[in-house]
């Protein structure tokens, strides 16, 4: 990898040769979504794999009228219809059935495309994040299991079970722990050659269109000349303006600013946990991550004696939260305001046997609440119940649904109900580009309004979204999102043969 400093000189040296040429793409993320789409821009094209058979009768039927013709070049909204499964877009149905065909119903069957490195069809394009390759997954503690099977991790044309294999390693019960997921992300760049795509250690701080007369006068007359994919002959022709920084080793921040004809927006959601907007949420004990609580018990400031930790929430995270306090002998009381029967929440909707450790915290979530004592102890559900205040005592009220109130003192509390993603870099935060342009951008509620079968967001033509903006949570369908913007970008630089 480059170190940041010659990072930061290449990222402005195309703009100082050319006189601020843009750039055709810049990708903002370098998460799953960042990584697929950097390998489908690089020329890396899937075609259906001849002589292979998908148990989908209709879409074998489709596959086989041209399959001389590379998947990014035919008509996706044709080929995914009628398909049906675990997420609402069709594109990523689509591509998840042709990578994995039968994994839903446990199966093995091999995916029906071949892959072709076509490099006059490769975009020149950018990835910034902060992390390393695999963004977020770096931020999570290596020790955590995925949520998903292993083989729903992977990319394409690289097996993750392949290169865990490798790895002399194998999935505990078919899942994989997020360091491995990381280094298999960071492999993934290397091994297929997108590492000079890549710019690590970058934040970006702001995204604005510009119209060209507006950069300079120089600028418009460079834009003309240059041998851009786009056609800038048009009057009034306006490109995204991308500003951040580029940490140094040294700690320094060297600012950038580079132009881009299109910005794809994949940052996911993990940068900013929601608040309660609670009285006392600001105070020290009270913390919005999990790691808190590991470095609490690392630090020996909390134990077995120590005072119960408040846990409020009840999906995967405050889980995870549960089972090492549990696995650490410390109390918890467990604050959520669903019901336990509630068929919205999580532990409702995950097979048993794939997740016994969650199905375990939903035992306890029903059978330990503080009305009746269960058999699990160091150990208090409170469901139906939401937090009022923390108190700089450290005591906590809670009010439950008929308006009672009970009072806990408590060593440390964990707010962990979710995050939002931070789109501080666009102008009013990005809320006229959701769906409902009065609220906030919200994977679940509320994503980034796209075209399914583009990505491109439908209020900024040139902007995309994708994975968790764009209402894609999990990596396995994150790539439809990748395929489906990778394709429109091809037909926009005239990329896609006719």
């Amino acid at each position: 990898m480059l170190s940041n400093r010659k990072m930061y000189s290449i990222l402005n040296r195309h703009q100082k040769k050319t006189g601020f040429k843009p750039l055709p793409v810049v990708i903002i993320g370098n998460g799953p979504s960042g990584i697929c789409l950097s390998y489908l821009l690089s020329g890396y094209t899937p075609y259906f794999k001849r002589e292979s058979l998908h148990p989908h009768p209709i879409l074998q039927k489709k596959l086989e009228e041209a399959p001389h013709v590379s998947i990014l070049d035919q008509d996706l909204e044709y080929l995914s219809e009628g398909l049906e499964g675990r997420s609402h877009s069709p594109v990523s149905l689509l591509f998840d059935t042709l990578l994995r065909p039968d994994t839903d119903f446990g199966g093995t069957a091999e995916s029906v495309l071949t892959w072709w490195h076509e490099t006059d069809r490769a975009i020149p394009h950018l990835v910034l994040g902060r992390n390393p390759p695999g963004g977020a997954w770096h931020s999570i503690e290596g020790s955590m299991v995925t949520l998903s099977r292993g083989e729903w991790m992977g990319l394409p044309d690289l097996q993750f079970k392949d290169w865990l294999r490798q790895k002399k390693r194998g999935l505990r019960n078919n899942r994989a722990t997020a360091e491995d997921i990381a280094q298999y992300y960071q492999h993934y760049v290397m091994k297929k050659g997108l590492q000079k795509n890549f710019r690590s250690g970058t934040v970006v701080t702001s995204v604005r269109k510009v119209s060209a007369e507006s950069i300079s006068n120089h600028m418009q007359e460079d834009l003309q000349k240059s041998d851009s994919l786009w056609n800038f002959t048009e009057e009034g022709m306006e490109v995204f303006q991308v500003d951040g920084f580029v940490k140094t080793v040294q700690g320094d921040k060297e600012p950038f600013s580079i132009y881009a004809e299109n910005v794809v927006l994949a940052t996911g959601t993990y940068d900013s946990p929601t608040w309660l907007g609670v009285k006392g949420e600001n105070l020290s004990y009270v913390h919005h991550q999990l790691s808190a609580l590991e470095e609490a018990v690392k630090n020996n400031s909390i134990g077995i004696t120590s005072d119960p930790v408040l846990i409020v929430g009840a999906g995967l995270t405050a889980a995870d939260a549960i089972l090492f306090a549990h696995h650490c002998n410390i109390p918890v009381i467990h604050v959520f305001r669903r019901r336990v029967s509630d068929p919205g929440l999580i532990f409702n909707q995950l097979p048993k046997m794939m997740y016994p450790e969650y199905h375990k915290v939903h035992q306890m979530m029903k059978e330990q609440s503080a009305a009746c004592a269960g058999p699990y102890e160091c150990y208090v559900s409170l469901p139906e119940h939401h937090v009022l205040s923390f108190g700089k005592d450290k005591k906590c009220i809670f009010q439950d649904k008929n308006g009672y109130q009970k009072a806990y003192k408590v060593s440390m509390a964990l707010v962990l109900t979710g995050s939002n993603p931070n789109l501080s870099f666009l102008p009013n935060n990005g809320i006229d580009l959701a769906m409902d342009s009065d609220q906030p951008v919200n994977p679940k509620r509320n994503p980034i309004d796209v075209d399914p079968f583009t990505y491109e967001c439908t209020q900024e033509k040139g902007l995309y979204a994708l994975g968790p903006l764009a209402g894609d949570n999990f990596v396995r369908f994150v790539q439809g999102g990748a395929l489906a913007a990778a394709s429109s970008l091809l037909k926009k630089a005239n990329k896609n043969p006719p």
